[in-house]
């Protein structure tokens, strides 16, 4: 969700927007070597805000080598909806079922990186991942 982390790995993108996914829940149960990461896993209760980037099909593979696709995680279209009501089908990335684990918890850095998105997000949504409990 962080724009500065996109730049940096020069993926481009002409747009920048709040997205909800309905139906999920956001978990940080996604075990990568070394980190640990968020992962969406369906919640028909729950909402998942995030940003949602316009990029060009050639920065998608660039995308899809950070989340490691198809090693770490799939990729999934999923209909998420902008802040005028418009649906708007993307994909997202889930971790596969053997790289998730419970009881995990994310670091510091990584929490910064998603709050990086405090512009896009509402107050609330900012203030749960702030909530988050972290290793250090």
């Amino acid at each position: 969700m962080n724009s500065i982390k996109m730049k940096e790995r020069n993926i481009n993108f002409s747009q920048r927007l709040h997205a909800i996914l309905e139906g999920y829940s956001l978990k940080f149960n996604a075990a990568a070597p070394n980190k640990i990461g968020a992962n969406i896993v369906p919640d028909s209760k729950e909402i998942v805000e995030g940003v949602l980037y316009d990029i060009l099909e050639s920065d998608l593979s660039k995308l899809d080598r950070y989340e490691e696709y198809p090693i770490q995680h799939e990729k999934i279209k999923v209909n998420v909806k902008l802040d005028n009501g418009q649906m708007i089908e993307s994909f997202a990335y889930i971790a596969k079922h053997d790289k998730v684990k419970n009881g995990l918890k994310p670091s510091k850095s990584y929490i910064k990186n998603l709050l990086a998105a405090k512009d896009v997000l509402s107050k609330s949504y900012y203030k749960k991942i702030e909530s988050v409990e972290t290793l250090d």
